[in-house]
């Protein structure tokens, strides 16, 4: 194993706001493994939506745009005290990046030594630190610092080992967006006790978390339809959708009312109530995103009328994240990794995640650590 360094290259957010609020350094402390914990080297991190989220100050009650619209400048409007997941402020500076991948290079008292040189990946939604509370989470690179690093320290019951074939990227593109997307599978219980095939719609198919839910839904036996823009609908094909309809086409044409039993939305904003419509009697909706907006209006007679159930997901159960690692080791899922850049260019990989041409995953690639 490479020795460790005293210090390390990594993005530090100074504070919220726009792109200008990420700084690149090379004089960085390595942290060090607690009680615990682990210390991993990373290999690769992606990007995601709760890190732009998270910059911005999106999460902020006072925000009603949708994520896109504040992703390179942040919003004025936003008030830094709630503008976490957990609601609380956050601590700057602070090293985002919710996905990490790489190699333990040194472990904490009451850890294993046995466990340095694993290929790992670490649970995003963080119980350790709040004593495994239900519905408690800290968010790697949120409530602590995360990926955008050369290290990172992780509790080393939620630092999961992991033995496949795939590249690194592929592998960093798991733990955000594939948990996000597991989760919400596993909230409406997607393909369980059901005898015929369900019918789920996906929005936001082509980006990290509905490319991701697309190919698990598959996974789960279902029938899927996937909302995608038309330039990318080939490759959502190819990911395991039925179907891909155009983001701008009318739902309730193409599919008729009380057509899908379950919705997994991404999006909202103001189309939102037409999922409603979509629904059959009894079905499900879950979201764990609203990248066109947080607002949304409901007719509560659709609601109870129908039988609906809406989910909304964000805590997540243990065995999501194993069940996922089991997934990687079978062969039975596979990332779409749209492309890589350095570390130091992660202003360009967030310009490029909020254009939005790309289906899959971008992933950053930290500097190789000299020995």
């Amino acid at each position: 194993m490479t020795a460790v360094p005293e210090t390390m290259a990594a993005v530090l957010l100074t504070g919220h706001g726009g792109l200008d609020k990420l700084d690149y350094r090379e004089d960085v402390p390595v942290p060090r493994p607690k009680a615990d914990e682990v210390l991993i080297r990373i290999a690769a991190a992606g990007v995601n939506n709760t890190d732009i989220n998270t910059r911005t100050a999106w999460y902020s009650k006072a925000v009603d745009q949708g994520t896109n619209s504040g992703g390179g400048s942040g919003f004025d409007q936003a008030d830094d005290a709630d503008a976490s997941w957990s609601g609380t402020p956050l601590s700057f500076p602070r090293i985002q990046g919710a996905d990490v991948c790489g190699i333990i290079a040194a472990v904490g008292d009451d850890v294993d030594r046995a466990r340095v040189g694993e290929r790992v990946l670490v649970r995003n939604m963080l119980r350790h630190y709040v004593d495994y509370r239900p519905y408690e989470c800290w968010t790697i690179g949120s409530e602590m610092d995360g990926g955008f690093a050369q290290f990172a320290v992780a509790p080393s019951r939620e630092t999961h080992a992991v033995n496949c074939d795939w590249s690194d990227d592929e592998l960093a593109s798991i733990p955000c967006a594939y948990s996000t997307a597991e989760n919400m599978l596993h909230r409406a219980r997607v393909g369980v006790e059901r005898v015929v095939a369900e019918r789920v719609l996906v929005s936001g198919a082509s980006g990290g978390v509905g490319s991701a839910a697309v190919q698990l839904a598959k996974r789960r036996g279902a029938e899927v339809i996937a909302i995608a823009a038309q330039t990318k609908a080939e490759e959502v094909l190819t990911l395991g959708a039925d179907r891909v309809l155009d983001r701008n086409a009318d739902l309730l044409t193409e599919l008729g009312r009380e057509s899908i039993d379950v919705v997994i939305d991404l999006v909202a904003g103001e189309s939102w109530p037409v999922f409603l419509e979509l629904l059959v009697r009894g079905g499900r909706y879950a979201t764990a995103g609203a990248i066109a907006g947080p607002l949304a209006q409901i007719d509560v007679r659709t609601l109870y009328l129908k039988d609906l159930t809406l989910f909304g997901c964000t805590f997540q159960e243990d065995e999501v994240f194993a069940n996922l690692i089991s997934y990687i080791e079978r062969g039975e899922i596979r990332p779409l990794v749209a492309k890589t850049y350095p570390l130091a260019e992660i202003a360009q990989a967030q310009e490029d995640f909020l254009a939005k041409k790309h289906t899959g995953k971008l992933v950053l690639i930290p500097p190789a650590v000299k020995p």
